[in-house]
C-alpha cells in the first residue's frame, strides 16, 4: 500500500462498461514526510474520499483483488482514508476532525 493525496477527479464518459459508476480520482503519492513525490494515479474510489484527504491505495494485481473492483480493469484502488499516522511516538499526521 501507498500513501497519497486526492488531488482532484477523473471525468471519462466514455470507458469500459465494468467501470461504471465509478468515481475516478487523481491520486498523488506521498512521501513519509507527507510531501507530493510527483507521481500521480487514477484510482477507482471506493470509500467516497474527499479533496485533499490523506488515502491508502494499492496498485497493479492488487488493485483487482478487493470485492469492489474484483475482476474489473483498474490499476489503483483507495483502501483506506487514513485518520492518523503515528512514528517513533509522534504524530506525524492527524486528519482534521481526527479525535483522540
Amino acid at each position: 500500500m501507498l500513501l497519497g493525496r486526492v488531488r482532484g477527479t477523473v471525468v471519462a464518459t466514455r470507458k469500459d462498461a465494468r467501470l461504471e459508476g465509478f468515481r475516478l480520482l487523481l491520486v498523488e503519492e506521498l512521501d513519509a514526510a507527507f510531501q507530493g513525490v510527483g507521481r500521480h494515479v487514477v484510482a477507482v474510489d471506493a470509500l467516497g474520499a474527499g479533496p485533499d484527504e490523506v488515502v491508502l491505495y494499492t496498485s497493479g494485481s492488487s488493485a483487482r483483488l478487493t470485492e469492489t473492483t474484483q475482476d474489473r480493469p483498474v490499476d489503483a484502488v483507495l483502501v483506506a482514508i487514513v485518520d492518523e499516522v503515528e512514528a517513533g511516538g509522534e504524530v506525524r499526521y492527524r486528519k482534521s476532525g481526527a479525535g483522540r
